[in-house]
């Protein structure tokens, strides 16, 4: 985007851009949670740990972290609905504050454990009902670039426990992780809620008003009747779970975002993040420690998220899309050719900076478009009355298929060695090209309502 164009996007949408920042800086504490095992376990292994913990503990913090997430589903259906996006976001960050406290407190790994559990239902909750408020306060021409901002505060929330965990003591996280949810308890509240809501609730003064403080302009009637319109046309489709399955344009809605949730964690990126460290250990290369490597890997992925952010209202989600699924195929096929190779007895010495040079390549080409297109398409894709269904489903099938791939990766990886994991990833990658090209819509400068149209024609 050229540099007048992002100028004016800041300027002329500030309001957005600070509700947005304040609403999503619980993703940045997520996200720190989210990496919080991968440098803490090994200090909580060590000789002298103040706290000690053993296999079956650490199996316990990472899975549980996981299934809650499950738990939570249906308490995210309840929430989103009854007291609002905006309540929903102040509840789940309470309670990953509650969280950290028991983290920053801990003398036994049992309250790492209940710590692990809420966190992770308040994850839940977190990035569903987030990702609906920026989706619903945010003009069309910006919804794309706001919307990336969920995620990026997630890799952001990543790089920093990367970053500070192994070289401070483990108190030091959960205070940094506090603080930052404290200032979204202090501010956020103040932020207007979703006009969306408003009207769904059939407060058409409060969504006027609403808006009017979003878009930083007393006329917006215009604006206002158009959403009106379309959630009185969303309120005739009753919001059942199987509404999303029985009418037309929700059906859709499902399978695309299924598929989205199906290549952005079948091409590795969740099994390769919490197994970076033993991947570049296979390689047999020297030339970077595991720790600087995850920091240089979590801060390609967050600039990668930052380009991708400020392109994908202006080149639109279908082409951003194709092209991390190409390059992204490329890149993991690279490195499954390598282990192939190494598997077979050929001496790949003098080739051992590819897979660390690969990954970081795959690291950047997948945030540019797998990674951030699935959290900006879903929250347009359902209607308001089936919205936090939808993107509960959503949510679910997301931690299903990142399960999967850990599974399938450990299997193939025990049995076939670690290239097969990588040719698999790669012809996952290559089918997304596939799907890009027939099936999925393009959603840019569209209106939800307009997207609706679409995909019920």
């Amino acid at each position: 985007m050229p540099r007048e164009n992002l100028f004016t996007l800041l300027k002329g949408n500030s309001p957005q851009l600070i509700a947005v920042f304040f609403g999503t800086l619980n993703a940045l504490s997520d996200g720190m949670h989210f990496g919080w095992t991968a440098p803490t376990i090994p200090i909580l292994q060590k000789e002298g740990s103040p706290i000690k913990v053993t296999s079956s503990d650490i199996m316990k913090l990472e899975v549980y972290y996981m299934i809650f997430g499950i738990v939570g589903l249906p308490i995210t259906i309840f929430l989103a609905d009854k007291i609002g996006r905006q309540k929903s976001v102040l509840l789940a960050s309470s309670t990953s504050l509650v969280g950290w406290i028991l983290i920053g407190i801990a003398d036994r790994v049992e309250y790492f454990i209940v710590a692990r559990c809420l966190v992770g239902v308040a994850g839940d909750v977190a990035f569903v009902c987030s990702p609906m408020y920026v989706a619903e306060i945010a003009h069309q021409k910006i919804r794309g670039f706001l919307a990336g901002i969920i995620y990026t505060m997630v890799l952001i929330g990543v790089l920093v426990i990367y970053v500070i965990a192994p070289y401070t003591s483990i108190r030091i996280p959960p205070l940094v992780g506090g603080s930052i949810i404290i200032v979204q308890l202090v501010v956020f509240p103040f932020m207007p809620e979703s006009p969306y809501y408003h009207l769904f609730k059939n407060n058409e003064i409060a969504a006027k008003k609403s808006l009017q403080r979003l878009r930083g302009n007393l006329d917006v009637q215009e604006e206002l009747e158009e959403i009106s319109a379309a959630i009185r046309r969303q309120k005739m489709e009753k919001g059942r779970l199987l509404d999303l399955f029985i009418i037309d344009s929700n059906r859709k809605a499902i399978f695309i975002m299924t598929i989205l949730n199906c290549i952005q964690n079948m091409v590795g990126f969740t099994a390769i993040l919490m197994n970076f460290h033993n991947i570049l250990d296979e390689a047999g290369a020297t030339y970077l420690d595991s720790q600087v490597s995850a920091i240089i890997f979590a801060s390609v992925m967050v600039i990668a998220s930052l380009v991708a952010m400020l392109s994908v209202d202006k080149f639109g989600r279908r082409k951003l899309y194709g092209f991390s699924c190409l390059f992204s195929g490329l890149s993991l096929l690279t490195m499954a050719i390598y282990y192939n190779m190494k598997y077979s007895g050929y001496d790949v010495h003098a080739a051992s900076w590819i897979p660390l040079a690969f990954l970081m390549l795959f690291a950047a080409f997948f945030k540019f478009g797998i990674g951030i297109i699935p959290i900006v398409m879903t929250a347009e894709l359902f209607p308001a009355k089936v919205k936090a269904l939808g993107m509960t489903a959503a949510d679910g099938i997301f931690v299903a298929f990142a399960s999967l791939s850990v599974y399938i990766y450990q299997t193939l990886n025990e049995s076939y060695g670690l290239h097969a994991s990588f040719y698999l990833f790669s012809s996952v990658a290559f089918s997304g090209l596939i799907f890009n090209l027939f099936m999925l819509p393009e959603t840019k400068n569209k209106t939800l309502e307009e997207i609706q149209m679409m995909l019920k024609s």
